[in-house]
């Protein structure tokens, strides 16, 4: 287990509620909004809610705007993403819109601003021994990860600059990738894989490795 600073025992998570707090205040008309033409457009419900590990392995209760249709093939199983992921929803997804319920997830204390994004309760078999080390902080709205590539990047790419935070977190450190996460929405970078509509599944290491 990382050694936690003082900003992390004791400044974090009254940070991570005054800008939650404030942040949906101001946005609240938006997220209204967004929930009357997801209604509309992607039909309901309008929240996407899905269970995801956070910090020490402890499952929670994610909360996303909905980005897809229902819409199945013939033997009623769910179509492939990319048929399934409308513009609007490509719109919400590319804007990050479709993140912004996660403020909920911030208030009740089960995500921070930043750290390493909460993944499937399926990956947690596969990370190896450095991997794991992501779950020794809470999972966040945007991480170091996401300021360096987002979906572009390789799953072990992502696991080895999450553990980079893990090991680095700093009040310095948190308001760097804040800034960097408005500027990555803004110019819309890294939103996609290079294989995929969305990001592929991670199917675990073969190797390992200790990241340097």
């Amino acid at each position: 287990m990382h050694k936690k600073g003082i900003y992390e025992k004791y400044l974090k998570r009254p940070f991570d509620l005054f800008v939650a707090l404030f942040a949906f205040i101001i946005l609240f008309p938006l997220l209204i909004i967004i929930a009357v033409l997801i209604r509309i457009k992607l039909g309901s419900p309008i929240i996407f809610k899905q269970k995801r590990p956070g910090i020490n392995e402890k499952i929670f209760t994610l909360y996303k705007f909905r980005t897809m249709t229902d819409k199945k093939d013939e033997q009623g199983q769910p179509l492939p993403d990319s048929d399934r992921l409308t513009k609007f929803g490509k719109f919400l997804r590319s804007t990050s819109i479709d993140e912004l319920p996660g403020l909920i997830n911030i208030i009740k204390g089960d995500m921070s601003i930043v750290g390493p994004r909460p993944l499937l309760v399926e990956y947690l078999k596969l990370y190896n021994t450095e991997q794991k080390k992501r779950h020794e902080v809470k999972p966040g709205l945007s991480g170091y990860a996401q300021i360096n590539g987002r979906n572009s990047l390789s799953w072990e790419d992502k696991f080895k600059l999450d553990v980079t935070y893990v090991n680095n977190v700093t009040f310095r450190h948190d308001i760097e990738i804040i800034l960097k996460t408005i500027l990555k929405v803004i110019k819309r970078e890294g939103i996609s894989s290079s294989s995929s509509v969305t990001m592929e599944k991670f199917n675990g290491t073969k190797i390992e490795n200790k990241f340097d």
